[in-house]
């Protein structure tokens, strides 16, 4: 057997912890009355209607557009594509071209501590028309949430379009030092090279609808067919302002009707309970993995925590520019299923290391016969369930052919049980298959633990 190195046991150990203290508590700084987050947990992940309830919705075209069968289903597409690019699956969307009606359901934003119906409205039902405008001259000014001056709807000069979104092939959020900003990918390279050499040493400012996000100054001339929109003030605005732009503007302004919000069919209370409930088992399960099967039982913990940390990680997100998926209480399951998946995978390891001992063979024959002889088992059991999972996602995802029969409801709860299944069998490749291993064979060259009853064998 080739050997591992012993400190690797200590070091995946330790990176395991590290993980998962950071996958459950995040890590956020805080300076004066600013809490910024740096590393989502659990805290950041965004929950879906059956759990913390939401927002619902009636739009119809404003200033008495009478839209057509057409626009009114590529509005909806328009806004569903904005729910799924910010990994909101968890939502109800319907259209009503007979009377132009569409009307939206989705889960609060993870960061709500006070239900604000009006802005979580806006921000999936704004026209998000993209524009780039000589100069910065505005008609009038207002005040935003957050107390800074915004300008509004240009004028003079400046009512100018110079280019509008239908050229961005791609926008994406990201950091340019320590600012955050938006990234441009152009479709035609020249347009925008023809701009910044026309206007080079002068402003062209950058709007949104009638609202201007910033006022740069031209100081080179851009052929590269790249743009960069700066003065975001957080990795949320930036990401927001990317899915928007991605999602294309609406064919028309929309209005709403009617809005309020849904409350949750389990509540918090629920998920609370359930995360007791899963603390319980996941101790019961230890003590019988390290009872049963000692040392492997052990590392098989660890890894497990491990696995669980990778799946927590893939639903929040983990780094801020990345949206926090929606976890449903199908999620959870299709979570807590992965779990038992990979709890079954490091047995199956134990077991056959444990065969190999009482059979005779020594502590380095029986970990390279074990480790060798449960692989393809376990490979098959879980590409299975790999191939199942990216069924469900593609049949029942965000945009499927089932919608029509089972509705947007059963859909997206199916998708996000497929979703945490794949994740969470992934991890456990990741996890049960690969740290395991190197954690058994490390372990196994360790003087202190090269005594065959740890892995199984009869007597100390």
């Amino acid at each position: 057997m080739k050997r591992v190195a012993k400190p690797v046991f200590f070091i995946l150990a330790i990176l395991i912890l590290v993980l998962s203290y950071f996958a459950t508590f995040g890590l956020h700084t805080q300076y004066g009355d600013i809490d910024t987050t740096v590393i989502k947990g659990i805290g950041d992940i965004r929950w879906g209607i059956d759990i913390r309830g939401g927002v619902e919705a009636t739009f119809k075209p404003a200033d008495g557009v009478d839209a057509t069968d057409e626009e009114i289903e590529a509005a909806k597409a328009i806004i569903e594509t904005r729910l799924v690019s910010s990994n909101i699956t968890d939502y109800e969307l319907y259209a009503d071209p007979s009377s132009n009606r569409i009307i939206v359901r989705f889960p609060w934003k993870e960061d709500e501590t006070e239900f604000d119906a009006k802005s979580a409205i806006e921000e999936i039902s704004a026209t998000a028309e993209l524009t780039f405008r000589p100069g910065k001259e505005y008609t009038s000014t207002d005040i935003n949430a957050e107390g800074e001056t915004v300008y509004k709807t240009p004028k003079g000069n400046t009512a100018t379009v110079l280019m509008d979104g239908s050229n961005v092939e791609s926008a994406q959020a990201g950091l340019d030092g320590t600012e955050y900003v938006v990234q441009l990918k152009l479709k035609d390279a020249s347009v925008f090279q023809d701009i910044t050499t026309k206007y080079l040493n002068q402003i062209v400012s950058i709007w949104l609808d009638d609202e201007m996000l910033t006022a740069p100054t031209v100081s080179a001339k851009v052929t590269n067919g790249e743009a960069v929109i700066n003065g975001m003030k957080s990795a949320e605005e930036a990401q927001d302002l990317a899915t928007k732009i991605n999602a294309g503007a609406l064919p028309f302004k929309l209005e709403t009707t009617s809005f309020g919000s849904v409350s949750p069919t389990l509540g918090e209370s629920a998920l609370v309970a359930m995360a007791y409930a899963a603390v319980v088992a996941l101790i019961f399960m230890a003590i019988f993995l390290i009872v049963m099967y000692r040392l492997p039982g052990f590392i098989a913990v660890i890894t497990l925590l491990g696995q669980l940390s990778l799946s927590v990680v893939a639903v929040s997100g983990f780094f801020t520019v990345i949206p926090s998926f929606t976890m449903t209480l199908p999620g959870i399951a299709g979570m807590i299923l992965s779990i038992g998946m990979g709890a079954d995978a490091n047995i199956i390891t134990a077991e056959r290391i444990r065969e190999e001992i009482r059979a005779g063979k020594t502590i380095d024959g029986a970990v390279i016969a074990g480790t060798k002889g449960s692989f393809w088992a376990i490979f098959d059991g879980n590409i299975t369930v790999i191939i199942v999972s990216i069924i469900l996602m593609l049949v029942f995802g965000p945009v499927n052919i089932l919608s029509g029969i089972f509705g947007p409801s059963t859909t997206g709860t199916i998708y996000s049980f497929g979703y945490t299944l794949l994740v969470g069998v992934i991890a456990n490749f990741v996890m049960g298959v690969g740290a395991s291993r190197l954690m058994i064979k490390s372990a196994s060259g360790i003087k202190l633990f090269r005594k065959k009853w740890l892995f199984g064998g009869a007597g100390k």
